[in-house]
């Protein structure tokens, strides 16, 4: 302090030891601990660190541009198409017109008149296969009906007189001692029946039953139209679902 500054605190008893007030070197500054020079550094490197922390969580939750976060998607098969070319539809009605000439991978085979449901009230009636090519058949009635209720009257007859056939229980299910059943092929369970709708038009119904000799039946109504199908039961349900009509 200057002699005319403020008042001196309390002087020391004793004189200080020079050596001690001596400013310390670099050497003996780093072995005391870390140089002066290192705080401001790492101070410095922090704040990095954090900027970059800060910079990763802003790219990965706030720009979604830049790193989009995952989403789930559905993948949907291709449908299975025939392996056959489809045979010419003589008639040329516009009930006959708007029949498809392929169903899934079964491609029209054959396409005549049907009689027996003209007899039975219908406009105008066809009895068609579908073949896969392999061996796999669809035989198809189609018809269609002056007035909703006479094709809601038919459906009704058709299904009366469908077999009954109880679902055989599951694998899982007829497994013991704890073994456990390989899962299959996932495959529609049957019996099945609800309503057609168009949009949110109720137009029609629809059953699909096991016959229980490897073939299966669906039949449903869509307003004025009646369909009859018997087929391979592991695809009946699938036939039914994939016709346009």
């Amino acid at each position: 302090m200057s002699e005319t500054g403020g008042p001196q605190g309390p002087q020391p008893t004793e004189p200080r030891d020079d050596a001690s007030a001596t400013t310390p070197t670099a050497g003996e500054t780093e072995a005391a601990g870390r140089p002066r020079w290192l705080v401001p550094t790492i101070i410095a490197a922090a704040v990095v660190v954090v900027g970059v922390v800060v910079a990763i969580v802003l790219t990965q939750g706030g720009d979604e541009d830049a790193t989009p976060s995952p989403t789930a998607t559905t993948i949907q098969l291709e449908s299975p198409a025939p392996t056959v070319e489809p045979a010419a539809r003589e008639a040329e009605t516009a009930f006959a017109a708007s029949l498809p000439t392929s169903v899934l991978q079964y491609a029209l085979a054959t396409s005549v008149p049907d009689e027996s449901w003209v007899d039975a009230g219908a406009l105008e009636a066809y009895a068609e296969t579908y073949t896969d090519g392999s061996g796999g058949e669809f035989a198809v009635l189609a018809g269609q009906w002056e007035t909703a209720d006479d094709a809601a009257a038919v459906v009704a007859s058709v299904v009366g007189d469908l077999p009954v056939v109880e679902p055989e229980p599951s694998a899982e299910a007829t497994a013991t001692d704890g073994a456990s059943a390989e899962p299959g092929p996932a495959s529609p369970a049957l019996p099945q029946s609800g309503d057609v709708t168009v949009g949110d038009e109720v137009v029609g119904t629809f059953t699909v039953v096991d016959n229980g000799d490897g073939t299966g039946t669906a039949v449903w109504s869509n307003a004025t139209t009646v369909f009859h199908a018997v087929g391979p039961v592991e695809d009946v349900a699938n036939f039914y679902a994939a016709f346009p009509l």
